[in-house]
């Protein structure tokens, strides 16, 4: 009992172009929670993905992995595989409604992993029990259910085989914060009962500072740092650890101008015999790039892999930002919403109840609540991807129309054609406005991409980099209002940071005005020069961000803020 659950060394896993992952080494208790962090591209799901022999064709593992004590064979085309995946280590994906089949009902999709029929139906319903929905939803579609209660659903059916070991990639990045935190409290209940261990992938730092045991910080394929959870993101002792965890949005302060890192994670088969951090790093010395640093430990069960250990890192301090944005006192309306109303069929309440919203010239307005709020609802209404049932949308004096206000979806891959390069992008969106194919350079420069992206296609650009093309595309028509919808919910802090300081400077040059949702109250703070709350399609609370998100006087606010994770 008193050996670890998982044990890792060495593992290494490689492709047609060399090595991805370098050496990993890691080890996870009985009950434990690893949590896994890092920017897109740094190695963290093929990581994982290795733990339970599923690595995409063409990659191959290699290394030492013992389950409780049972050696695994780390390229995953063993037999002792059939028995081990889906049985002792399960995962649960980022997304329960593209993991789970629209097909079949809940019910049939967790009795799968169920082995006696005879207890199948009875099996299901103890499982729907154990993580709080009832029986009735095993007769339900997976479209039928909302965000949380599909990753419900697909908890239930990841614990249909009484796993050891739990890999939950991204399992809350879609919802909202409530709901966020009702998976990963049930999550945390289930592992005390079973004595489950738990890998968490994730982006949002606040989730893993305050639900892992031990954090690995992953980037190009290596890791930079491991220890305590309480320890590696509150005194990291990587740069770039540091680095990743000052971009993190604070709740309780507005700051001028995010912290973010310069560059982007190269991929891990380019880096040489050096720190792979080294090009991104204030603190490199000729030695960085001559060298691959070797853990080694800072204090009791820390380790980091870097050169320059202890030294400063020679940051300016981050500035606090003026309360009132980038908002004239005074200012006019850009945008005015009167009494919007809107009510689909067979829903338990209106999807907008009289929504009243005006954004002034050059002004943020973030608008937060969670899922089924309404939030979404009032931003297509607003763009005229739906129309309201009662009320107005203008723009004081001029229609309202795609000259005037522009949005900016959640999936930028989504919402660009893939059969087309991004310059082909810009340009359709140029023609439609009007102005020349030759602009298409501009735009680009406009969101900070090179020239040389407009012959490349989406699949060929980072998630960041797709939303840039995204904003540039909104930006074709000159738009006076930008209709932002969960626009940098899927992205990992640094490249957040980015896109978030990029919308900052697009206002003061454009003289833009935003409408901001989102599900991520930092965010909100750092965006919105005002704040409106939604709660099943009315606004309960608004006024000045700093007012509404560190006074709040409506229980509901109050309530979304409690449920945030534990802020650094």
């Amino acid at each position: 009992m008193n050996a670890p659950l998982l044990r890792v060394r060495g593992l290494r896993v490689t492709g047609p172009q060399g090595t991805i992952v370098t050496d990993v080494d890691l080890s996870l208790e009985h009950g434990g929670t690893l949590g896994v962090v890092g920017e897109s591209g740094s190695g963290k799901s093929l990581a994982v993905k290795a733990l339970s022999g599923l690595l995409p064709r063409g990659l191959h593992a290699t290394g030492e992995i013992e389950l409780d004590g049972e050696p695994l064979d780390p390229d995953g085309s063993a037999p002792q595989w059939r028995r081990i995946r889906g049985s002792r280590i399960v995962t649960l994906p980022q997304d329960p409604f593209t993991s789970l089949s629209p097909l079949h009902r809940c019910g049939t999709q967790i009795g799968w992993a169920v082995a006696d029929r005879h207890r199948r139906a009875q099996r299901v319903a103890e499982l729907l029990a154990e993580v709080g929905l009832p029986a009735e939803v095993a007769r339900r579609h997976p479209f039928e259910l909302s965000g949380g209660m599909r990753q419900r659903v697909a908890i239930a059916a990841a614990l249909a085989g009484d796993p050891q070991l739990l890999i939950a990639d991204e399992p809350t990045t879609a919802l909202d914060v409530s709901t966020q935190a009702e998976v990963l409290d049930l999550i945390a209940r289930l592992q005390r009962v079973r004595r489950m261990g738990v890998v968490l992938i994730t982006h949002d730092l606040a989730v893993a500072r305050s639900r892992a045991d031990q954090i690995m910080v992953m980037y190009a394929g290596r890791v930079l740092e491991r220890g305590p959870g309480s320890e590696v993101l509150e005194r990291p002792a990587h740069p770039y650890t540091a680095r990743l965890a000052a971009c993190d949005p604070p709740l309780d302060v507005r700051l001028a101008s995010l912290p973010a890192i310069p560059g982007s994670v190269p991929s891990p088969h380019t880096v040489g015999v050096e720190c792979s951090f080294a090009a991104r790093c204030a603190l490199t010395v000729d030695a960085c790039r001559t060298t691959v640093p070797r853990a080694v430990e800072v204090r009791p069960g820390h380790l980091a892999a870097c050169l320059r250990i202890g030294q400063a890192d020679p940051r300016p301090p981050v500035a606090e930002a003026p309360e009132h944005g980038g908002a004239r006192e005074g200012a006019a309306p850009a945008l005015t919403v009167r009494g919007l109303a809107k009510r689909f069929r067979g829903a338990p309440h209106p999807a907008l109840d009289g929504v009243d919203l005006t954004v002034r010239q050059g002004e943020a307005v973030a608008v937060v609540g969670e899922s089924g709020s309404g939030k979404t609802t009032l931003a297509r209404c607003i763009v005229g991807l739906e129309r309201p049932d009662e009320g107005t949308v203008e723009i004081p004096g001029l229609p309202a129309g795609p000259q005037r206000i522009q949005i900016v979806f959640q999936d930028p891959y989504s919402a660009l054609n893939p059969g087309l390069t991004i310059g082909a992008c810009l340009r359709e969106a140029l023609a439609v406005a009007g102005r020349p194919a030759s602009d298409v350079a501009g735009l680009l420069a406009l969101v900070g991409l090179p020239a040389d992206h407009a012959r490349r296609r989406p699949r060929a650009l980072s998630g960041g980099e797709r939303q840039r093309v995204a904003i540039a595309r909104a930006l074709a028509p000159r738009p006076k209002v930008l209709i932002c919808d969960e626009s940098v919910s899927a992205l990992d802090v640094s490249v957040q940071a980015g896109v978030l300081n990029l919308l900052s400077r697009l206002r003061r040059e454009l003289g833009l005005s935003l409408v901001f949702i989102t599900h991520d109250l930092a965010v909100a703070r750092q965006v919105g020069d005002r704040v409106h709350v939604m709660y099943r399609g009315r606004v309960v609370e608004s006024g000045p961000a700093h007012t509404v998100l560190s006074a709040p006087t409506h229980p509901y606010t109050r309530r979304l803020l409690a449920c945030r994770p534990a802020a650094r």
